[in-house]
């Protein structure tokens, strides 16, 4: 039959994991505290004895008797009850033989506050007690048998009760006080674990927005550099001012497409570097990104022209630009396109449509797209949305920002 595993106050928590509020897991003080219990109970007991306050011979066996009170300490904190014992027996024992006095308490004090402080407060309750009724039964009940140069008074007695009780109390305060400083700690360790994983969350983030940037840059500079490319080769011969036209295309192209990118990886920047020279990217260039669009591109705004919030201005330039580089892409020789910016109240409306759709055959086998969800992405990062599709003679996106006044 399966046993249940003993809990851990069965055998002092020994090999457990360490139980909060007690001296598991901290430097245990068991070396010092016995060695202070033993010079103590020698040092009190010799000066007794000089005094001719101990009616034995200090034979071995008494100096064994005072150092192993003080000795059982050193297993106090695996076996608390066991040393309480043992350090309580030492002393009653040597008690019997010298006037009454504090220093044969010592040991017996600090294991009790121990097991106390061990979080074991009905042991330390009835190993108490059972100490103090056999110290009244010893020294009251048998007072005929023994020296009556060693029984204690009526104040001895009431002071070994106090001291007693006063144990067990300040093991229950270092308990609570161990209980606190396991809950700060581990609060603390908390918070900073949810630190950390905030700083990765925003590092997360800032990367994902620096490859959506990256992606829009490229991917529309790559298009329009690929197609005026196509249109040059093509016209080479034939016409070739208007192939000129397409490489000078081309060249622009390039060098925008390296000036986003630097502005992109601006933010990757270190502090002592200098910052971009470029405008930042927004609608405000809304009129130099159709006009390098490769196409015709028709701009229309309505509404009262506002400034935006940053992340508004920029992500509505990149939704337009990842559009039209769809356009370019998928609706083939001749295409042309219009761009409608409205102003409202409180949101920010962006109509993007092709008016001549001549669709390109599809590769079989190919990658499938990303620009529709990636516009998607960056539209709800902002709160807003996005709508795509077909609509009569053309392919329409539609996006919906809120502008944060009153939204």
């Amino acid at each position: 039959m399966h046993r249940p595993p003993s809990p851990p106050w069965a055998h002092g928590n020994r090999g457990g994991p360490p139980i909060p509020g007690t001296f598991r897991g901290r430097r245990d003080p068991g070396v010092g505290a016995a060695v202070g219990a033993a010079l103590f109970q020698l040092i009190g007991a010799k000066n007794l004895a000089g005094e001719g306050r101990v009616f034995v011979a200090f034979s071995p066996w008494v100096w064994a008797l005072l150092i192993v009170g003080p000795a059982a300490l050193l297993v106090r904190r695996r076996y608390p009850v066991v040393a309480f014992a043992i350090t309580t027996a030492a002393s009653l024992t040597f008690a019997t033989m010298a006037e009454p006095h504090w220093f044969w308490a010592v040991a017996p004090m600090i294991a009790l506050f121990h097991l106390a402080a061990c979080g074991r407060r009905t042991a330390s309750i009835v190993a108490a007690l059972t100490a103090y009724g056999v110290y009244l039964v010893l020294f009251w009940g048998f007072r005929a048998e023994l020296d009556e140069r060693v029984l204690p008074g009526l104040r001895e007695t009431l002071l070994v009760g106090i001291a007693l009780a006063g144990a067990i109390f300040m093991g229950g305060i270092a308990k609570i006080k161990g209980e606190q400083m396991a809950q700060l700690v581990k609060v603390r360790a908390e918070r900073e674990r949810a630190e950390e994983e905030q700083q990765k969350r925003q590092a997360s983030e800032e990367r994902l927005r620096i490859a959506r940037e990256l992606h829009d840059v490229i991917g529309h500079h790559l298009s329009l550099i690929n197609v005026q490319a196509g249109v040059g080769l093509h016209l080479m011969d034939s016409r070739p001012e208007q192939a000129r036209e397409a490489l000078s295309a081309i060249k622009t192209a390039s060098s925008e497409a390296l000036r986003e990118v630097r502005s992109v990886l601006g933010a990757l920047r270190t502090e002592d570097e200098a910052a971009p020279r470029q405008p930042a990217l927004g609608l405000s260039r809304l009129d130099d990104l159709t006009a390098d669009a490769g196409l015709p591109v028709e701009t229309k705004t309505t509404g009262e022209v506002r400034t935006l919030p940053a992340e508004v201005d920029r992500a509505a330039y990149r939704i337009v630009q990842e559009a039209l580089t769809n356009v370019r892409r998928h609706a083939g020789a001749g295409a042309t396109a219009s761009v409608c910016v409205d102003y409202l109240p409180t949101a920010l409306h962006l109509a993007v449509r092709n008016t001549f759709v001549e669709v390109a055959p599809v590769r079989e086998g190919g990658p499938a797209g990303t620009g529709i969800a990636g516009m998607r992405a960056r539209a709800q990062s902002l709160g807003g949305t996005l709508e795509a599709g077909p609509v009569d003679g053309g392919f329409l996106v539609s996006v919906l920002l809120p502008t944060g006044e009153g939204a």
